[in-house]
């Protein structure tokens, strides 16, 4: 399902105006809205402490309404899970393909993964804050698989498959450590701000030069 990045943005309350407006929206429309409304409920209130009442309540439908669109809170959470994977891979490889050396798609890629963080800090804030359930954990494994998996192509032939998984989880986790940090000292009010955008691309440098520097160890071929 795509899902449009206005809608994972916009503020979790609606107005008066607006939740006139939601019983106008198409099915499809409220389905986008609604999944903006809980992505921003569950970053800001994690799982356990997000309620259905409380999402139907902000984006203004009734309960029944929201449970029309998803059988429970458990399948919601695991939907924006999935969709948060599938733009950033996206974005990742968008990236990665427009340059024409592997050391700029290693970096382009990184630099993608990082301007994902600035624009969509709530998206990224609710993987990482992931709830202590084997199924729901399962999201921010499949997230990390995902990257792990866009990362493989970029080690040398030589090493075969296991240790090419082995090194881009390695490479995973330094970079979910750097994201954290960041999240941690920027208050989301500040990390939105167009002053983010140059400091990303100075952490994806800084990440793209380490990890290089260990592609190259290995033998990796070009520039």
């Amino acid at each position: 399902m795509t899902v449009d990045r206005g809608a994972l943005t916009r503020p979790a309350g609606v107005t008066g105006s607006s939740r006139a407006e939601a019983g106008r929206l198409t099915a499809a429309r409220r389905r986008r809205q609604l999944i903006g409304v809980a992505l921003e409920t569950f970053a800001s209130h994690g799982f356990a402490a997000t309620t259905m009442e409380e999402i139907a309540s902000s984006a203004g439908v009734t309960k029944p309404l929201l449970y029309q669109h998803f059988a429970s809170k458990r399948a919601l959470y695991l939907e924006l899970v999935e969709d948060v994977t599938t733009r950033l891979i996206a974005a990742l490889r968008a990236a990665a393909t427009a340059s024409p050396t592997r050391r700029g798609q290693v970096e382009a890629g990184f630099e993608a993964y990082f301007r994902f963080t600035v624009e969509n800090p709530s998206a990224v804030r609710m993987l990482f804050d992931a709830p202590h359930d084997e199924e729901l954990a399962s999201g921010l494994r499949s997230f990390e698989d995902a990257i792990a998996g866009f990362l493989v192509p970029f080690f040398p032939v030589e090493i075969d498959e296991a240790h090419r998984r082995t090194l881009a989880a390695a490479v995973v986790g330094m970079t979910e450590g750097v994201t954290r940090d960041w999240l941690r000292r920027r208050p989301a009010d500040r990390l939105r701000a167009a002053s983010s955008l140059p400091e990303a691309a100075l952490l994806a440098g800084r990440i793209a030069d380490f990890a290089w520097g260990g592609f190259r160890s290995l033998g990796a071929a070009g520039e």
